[in-house]
């Protein structure tokens, strides 16, 4: 059998891994590339291999990073079965027409551009009508159900935590009367975000293809976030300033929205009366789909909501759905909160508010998530003085604030301790998803740490898997259980010793026996028994 990383390879977006098992191909994923002239060229530049020749498309989550380039592949003869969490099907009946927009209006935008310059016009990627034809294509599925692809494939998602309806995907490949089981982790969750539920533990994989997006970073403030959001606000409003969020219309938008819900509860807080902006008529659709869905978001919130407290609707917040509701923002007098998308910057209505903001000394961008290279976010994160917004030079002089803490990635800890949950040793780790720094500080963490044998994969680099590569690990576990029996054997024949002479001193100096004593010695032979029984048994 064999994988090709086709993309999130020596890079954070456009996750796809192609996988082949006899006659059978699937894709895990197959995401949009993003972050400046170079993503576009990759998306625009086609697929490695057919697309009418992929038998099953297992989807992790919606972002368009993992999903965005479903359509383009249905579009060039795709016919097969998409399979995903309920949630994610839900959620990408909504952002893939989204998208499929974007592609339409940008692919107009230029094209009129080269027409006027002599050149030829261009076509979109894929259009509306390929992603409803690829919505047709979903088959949701529920957490922790074993799902036969055919003879040979048994596939279950578990919960990633990452947004609603995030899995990784455990896969089980029979193939010459052998079995390997192979664990892919999706994006995996930051325990610390409200909504989401923890992302699950797995135990055993032979080997783990994972993320790495922030492989060689800690979240700073993810205990006080709601803290430096408030003092931002604070700020910002007294100065008479809009604060401006850029925000991933899933998740990400409804853990503001919860956030700022709690401020606004607060009797201490005097921005009862500001008002806050929704823009992004996706951000909306997905927030009916979080309300519709509570049975995958965590405990506290189910209660919270049960209460009859909506954590996404509170007094002030205005949701807009049109063009003009949206252009209206920028009129308004007075400071208010604009959360819009997309949450990189790269297009939707989010460019308009920051072409009104950027150069005005009394507002703030509050970026809230992960930036790619090259993204008009990352570019104005790392400082750049002036940037070209919708074809206007805008001066930088508004307060630029990131907060990592509202990441809905696991830090490298997480990262870390998500690994620390395989109680077997897998064969190997392939390392996905980030840039060359967290790939290679990733890297090296586990392999001093945790002893696993790991890679940083290539794009477009072609792995065969094999049974036979695991037998040294199985080796490994199998030597290292039988000197655990060897040693508490031992153990028990010293302990049963030391049982012994203390019957002996008792009997020859005629001392009463001391019972508990005796009682502590026995239960503890008797544990160290139980040890070993359960190593044999495994």
């Amino acid at each position: 059998m064999k994988i090709s990383f086709l993309g999130a390879a020596e890079m954070v977006t456009g996750s796809c891994f192609m996988f082949e098992v006899d006659n059978v191909k699937l894709l895990v994923d197959c995401g949009m590339f993003q972050g400046g002239s170079d993503a576009t060229e990759l998306n625009l530049k086609g697929f490695e291999f057919n697309p009418a020749d992929i038998d099953f498309l297992l989807l992790t989550h919606a972002h368009i990073d993992h999903s965005g380039r479903i359509p383009q592949l249905v579009k060039h003869g795709f016919k097969g079965k998409i399979i995903s969490t309920a949630a994610t099907s839900e959620l990408c009946s909504i952002m893939l027409p989204d998208s499929a927009y974007i592609q339409e209006m940008e692919a107009e935008w230029l094209s009129k551009k080269r027409v006027r310059a002599g050149k030829h016009a261009v076509e979109p990627i894929y259009t509306v009508e390929d992603a409803q034809e690829a919505i047709k294509l979903f088959v949701g599925i529920n957490y922790n159900e074993l799902i036969d692809l055919n003879n040979n494939i048994t596939v279950r998602y578990r919960n990633a935590g990452h947004i609603l309806g995030s899995a990784m995907i455990e896969m089980w490949v029979r193939e010459k009367g052998e079995e390997i089981k192979i664990v892919f982790s999706g994006d995996i969750g930051n325990k610390e975000a409200p909504l989401m539920q923890e992302p699950s533990i797995i135990e055993e994989a032979d080997y783990i293809i994972m993320e790495t997006t922030y492989g060689n970073r800690l979240h700073k403030d993810m205990k006080n976030k709601a803290l430096l959001l408030l003092d931002i606000i604070t700020d910002t409003i007294e100065k008479g300033g809009n604060v401006v969020i850029p925000s991933f219309a899933v998740e990400r938008t409804q853990e503001i929205l919860y956030e700022l819900n709690k401020i606004k509860e607060s009797k201490t807080i005097k921005l009862k009366n500001i008002p806050v902006y929704v823009d992004s008529p996706l951000a909306i659709n997905a927030t009916k789909i979080f309300e519709n869905n509570m049975e995958y978001l965590d405990h506290d919130t189910q209660e919270l909501i049960r209460s009859g407290d909506n954590p996404f609707d509170f007094p002030n917040l205005t949701f807009t759905e049109t063009a003009d509701e949206s252009k209206a923002i920028n009129t308004t007098k007075g400071s208010s909160i604009i959360i819009s998308a997309s949450g990189m910057c790269e297009a939707g209505r989010i460019k308009h508010h920051l072409k009104h903001n950027l150069w005005r000394a009394d507002s703030s961008i509050v970026f809230v998530g992960y930036q790619a290279k090259g993204s008009l976010g990352r570019r104005i994160i790392e400082g750049e003085k002036t940037v070209k917004v919708l074809g206007e030079d805008i001066s930088i002089r508004s307060k630029i604030y990131s907060i990592e803490g509202f990441s809905g990635h696991a830090d490298q800890l997480g990262l870390l301790e998500w690994l620390k949950g395989f109680k077997k040793k897998p064969a190997k780790v392939f390392l996905t998803h980030g840039e060359e720094e967290a790939l290679e500080v990733f890297s090296k963490l586990i392999k001093n740490e945790l002893q696993f044998e790991n890679q940083v994969v290539k794009i477009n680099q072609t792995i065969e898997l094999t049974a036979s590569n695991t037998t040294e690990v199985v080796k490994e576990r199998y030597i290292a259980r039988k000197d655990s029996i060897i040693d508490s054997i031992e153990n028990v024949d010293q302990k049963l010793h030391n049982v012994l002479q203390t019957l002996k001193k008792y009997v020859t100096s005629k001392e009463d026996i001391k019972l508990d004593a005796l009682y502590h010695m026995v239960d503890s032979i008797d544990a160290t028994l139980d040890n070993i029984s359960n190593e044999i048994k495994k």
